[in-house]
């Protein structure tokens, strides 16, 4: 992510800004910040993803590139997003998703720095994530950290939890194959 040279604004000014072409934008802590296309393999991953957790999700919805606003004047996106059919059904179709998703994924890319990454986790976590997953496709293995302050590093051979489906676990080799 680069951040665009510009003075902090509300999100409504946010709201106001023209449609970029070759990036997004997100509003990071009022900061406007350009996002480029992900690169096939980070995509090739969140495809992955959406499909794994959307074939144990029951009553959740899955979605990759997954917009939300949150308090402070931000406005981010999760590279995988799960959220409860309920939380999506309350949503004003002419507005934005509020809070952050149950469990937002993030798959770390060269431009990410661990600032970055800190401050998405938490304002994640304190806005009604369950659970953040940084997902690492070098080194093959899935952070998952959740509200209490807890992060457990899952590699090749291990099975991560999912709190969405009550003893449903997922294989972290089905992610990187």
């Amino acid at each position: 992510m680069s951040a665009t040279p510009t003075r902090l604004m509300t999100f409504a000014e946010f709201e106001q800004l023209p449609d970029p072409k070759d990036c997004r934008y997100e509003l990071v802590h009022g900061g406007l910040v350009s996002v480029p296309p992900p690169i096939w393999k980070h995509f090739a991953v969140q495809i992955r993803l959406r499909h794994l957790l959307d074939t144990a999700a029951k009553e959740f919805i899955v979605g990759t590139e997954f917009a939300f606003q949150a308090p402070g004047a931000n406005y981010r996106v999760a590279d995988v997003g799960l959220v409860s059919k309920e939380r999506w059904d309350s949503t004003d179709p002419k507005g934005y998703f509020q809070g952050s998703p149950e469990l937002v994924i993030e798959v770390l890319s060269p431009a990410n720095t661990a600032t970055e990454l800190l401050d998405k986790e938490k304002l994640c976590l304190e806005n009604g994530c369950r659970e953040f997953w940084l997902v690492d496709t070098e080194r093959q293995q899935i952070k998952v950290s959740t509200p209490d302050g807890l992060t457990i590093a899952y590699r090749s051979g291990q099975k991560i939890p999912l709190f969405f489906a009550v003893g449903a676990k997922l294989l972290v080799d089905e992610i990187f194959r």
